[in-house]
């Protein structure tokens, strides 16, 4: 499950209220399924997406699913609010049948998915115009935003004639008392002296290839070898990109983990010594705040980035910021960040600092938690939980 839904998932349950949840589930996994007071019910995944045709069957395909699970959920425990998170942004169209049966319907919005598609497949087209007018009928059908940033907040109030009122900047970020620092493994380096690690999914607009160019650069272009390149997560295009890290020899320089549990992941985290975010440019990702940002912040790693708006408001000062995509550019960033020590803990004491005092969840839970309140009637517009609590 989405990292996101699950901390929303499980704010709102200690807060009082009863959350069920429809999700893809991994193979061999119950339908159903209660985890620390969540209710989860779930179906099969579908298959990964890398055409236009796969792309429009996994819409179809998660539609028909949520639908027979919703109507499970209505059966067995009743809605009050059908919270629905992107993409597809198909799901209105649940949200107006249950929405005449009195239940309000929310807009999480996860993606801009003209813009994914726009990234994805390097086109717009009749494809992108279906997808503007999906996501204008969701906006239309919801009763309430919430935006991962503000540059979506804008496109919820330019593109989808959202008030700002109806809309709550929700970011995302882990949990500040669960994502800290362990003790550094120096065996993980496998004999190198230094690790840069990335973290995230390896799909087509992810920029992970852009990575692997980059490392080809540090290794062969500069003639540096002391550096082991460490790549977790999964997606779409992690076969792909293997494959590419053999073409372009990378074996002895790079280190595909897949998905690895969270204590697994901090150990990585806490021997690195930087941490990259080859995300490039593109209508999509300039917008997007990227998880991986925040979760480098969260153990102190200063990071090397494409220069892309929500990244820099993220990161700020922990952050190298390599213009126009240049993967040349972006190797030249990394051996500099190696080669200065002083600079790298500033940068990592920085992120870690601003992430304690405004990125880590415990700040952004609280606002989902209010959000709902008044959405339901159980705040005055203007008031916060907290005032209502003193």
């Amino acid at each position: 499950m989405d990292r996101r839904v699950w901390l929303e998932s499980l704010a709102l349950t200690e807060a009082g209220y009863e959350v069920s949840v429809i999700s893809p589930r991994p193979d061999g996994e119950p339908e159903y399924l209660e985890l620390e007071g969540v209710h989860l019910y779930r179906y099969p995944m579908p298959p990964p997406t890398k055409s236009v045709v796969s792309f429009f069957y996994e819409f179809i395909y998660c539609w028909l699913q949520t639908w027979r699970l919703t109507r499970r959920v209505w059966k067995e425990r009743g809605i009050d609010v059908i919270h629905t998170c992107n993409p597809p942004d198909t799901f209105w169209t649940i949200g107006r049948w249950y929405k005449r049966k009195g239940v309000k319907f929310v807009f999480d919005q996860h993606d801009l998915c003209p813009e994914l598609y726009e990234s994805r497949f390097g086109r717009r087209g009749i494809l992108h115009r279906g997808l503007l007018w999906l996501e204008k009928q969701t906006y239309r059908t919801a009763d309430g935003v919430i935006a991962p940033n503000e540059s979506y907040r804008r496109v919820a109030m330019e593109r989808g004639g959202i008030p700002p009122e109806k809309i709550a900047v929700v970011r995302s970020g882990p949990l500040a008392s669960r994502f800290q620092r362990v003790e550094p493994d120096p065996s993980l380096k496998c004999g190198h002296k230094y690790m840069g690690v990335y973290l995230g999914v390896m799909g087509a607009q992810d920029g992970v290839d852009y990575l692997l160019r980059a490392i080809h650069h540090v290794v062969y272009t500069f003639g540096h070898h002391d550096t082991l390149f460490v790549l977790i997560g999964g997606g779409d295009m992690y076969p792909d990109l293997v494959r590419m890290s053999e073409a372009l020899k990378l074996t002895d320089h790079v280190k595909f983990t897949g998905r690895i549990p969270d204590d697994e992941l901090l150990r990585y985290f806490s021997t690195a010594d930087i941490a990259l975010a080859p995300d490039p440019l593109n209508p999509l990702n300039d917008v997007s705040t990227m998880n991986k940002v925040i979760e480098y912040m969260a153990v102190g790693l200063p990071i090397v980035s494409f220069d892309l708006k929500e990244s820099r408001y993220s990161a700020q000062e922990a952050a190298v910021y390599v213009v126009n995509n240049d993967e040349r550019a972006f190797a030249q960033a990394i051996l500099e960040l190696l080669n200065d020590p002083e600079r790298r803990q500033r940068m990592g004491e920085y992120g870690r600092k601003r992430f304690l005092e405004c990125l880590s969840w415990e700040h952004s839970k609280q606002k989902l938690v209010e959000f709902y309140d008044r959405l339901l009637g159980h705040l005055p517009a203007t008031q916060s939980r907290s005032e209502k609590v003193k």
